[in-house]
């Protein structure tokens, strides 16, 4: 189990430079990603030294130094210690992905929430996922569900490469269905009214592209996984403000529908929040634009 890099790093610093140090990290494959304050930019030798003592199989530590931006949703790495790549293999929920962390979007944080989405997937479904970037939604329902296919929409040609090989090492050929490009024109042109599921895994375009995920599910609706970012204080419920915020949108298409679960994700940043709602839509009148 990952262990908070505090712990790992006190009697190892001095215990006043403790505070500068990011408490958590991702590990992907066999390699970590950390992130560094200015001041803790110091120690990042030995932090990527004590995380490679600790976990055995990293082999390489990057640090992040930028956010995560931009249509491909990239993130800039530093290397810092170990193997000079940023390709690796990912195991999780007995899949494997192959993944290029600096050349597509990959966050091992969310295992808990693709299993969650797979278990719920019912025989026979047909499932659009607008933003699949190398296929982890897609290959964990696949390998725990009984879905008919699972179209995976990207519209990075490097993430859709890495998600065929994904297909191919999790054996979900004809199964699993890549297709490069921009979700809205994807699902106007070749998928309107097809699938019983869709997932939108982008939270920075979730309101945006809502209408095209509408637009995707059969006539008599369907489940919609929505995910956002939302900002509450401690005395608001961020999940209640992307529901009511998302409630709106849908009224606005016509659109009869429920939303019996919500949860958050995680946490972001101070007050910032990851936010899931499952949406059971019962009837949509949204036409292509």
């Amino acid at each position: 189990m990952k262990k908070c890099l505090k712990t790992l790093l006190s009697g190892i610093i001095p215990p006043e430079e403790l505070p500068n140090i990011y408490n958590s990290y991702d590990i992907v494959g066999d390699i970590a990603i950390i992130r560094l304050t200015e001041k803790s930019r110091k120690y990042s030798q030995i932090i990527a030294e004590t995380i490679m003592k600790v976990h055995k199989n990293v082999k390489t530590v990057l640090a992040q130094t930028s956010p995560v931006r931009g249509d491909y949703r990239l993130r800039k790495l530093e290397h810092i210690a170990g193997e000079k790549r940023t390709a690796t293999i990912h195991k999780e929920s007995g899949c494997l992905f192959s993944v290029d962390v600096d050349k597509c979007y990959f966050s091992p944080r969310l295992f808990y929430e693709r299993m969650r989405v797979a278990k719920l997937v019912e025989d026979g479904e047909t499932v659009v996922n607008m933003f699949a970037g190398v296929g982890c939604f897609s290959l964990v329902i696949a390998k725990h569900s009984n879905a008919a296919k699972i179209y995976s929409i990207d519209i990075n040609p490097i993430a859709i490469q890495f998600m065929k090989e994904n297909v191919r090492l999790n054996r979900a050929f004809g199964k699993v269905i890549p297709v490069e490009g921009d979700a809205k024109e994807i699902i106007q042109k070749m998928l309107q009214n097809v699938a019983d599921r869709v997932l939108m895994p982008l939270p920075e375009k979730a309101l945006e592209f809502l209408p095209y995920a509408l637009l995707a599910l059969k006539n008599g609706g369907g489940w919609i996984h929505y995910y956002d970012f939302e900002h509450a204080s401690r005395r608001e419920d961020a999940v209640e403000k992307v529901e009511s915020k998302v409630s709106k949108k849908l009224e606005e298409f016509g659109a009869k529908f429920e939303i019996p679960f919500g949860r958050i994700v995680r946490t972001t940043g101070p007050n910032w929040y990851q936010i899931v709602l499952d949406i059971k839509t019962l009837s949509r009148n949204v036409h292509a634009q």
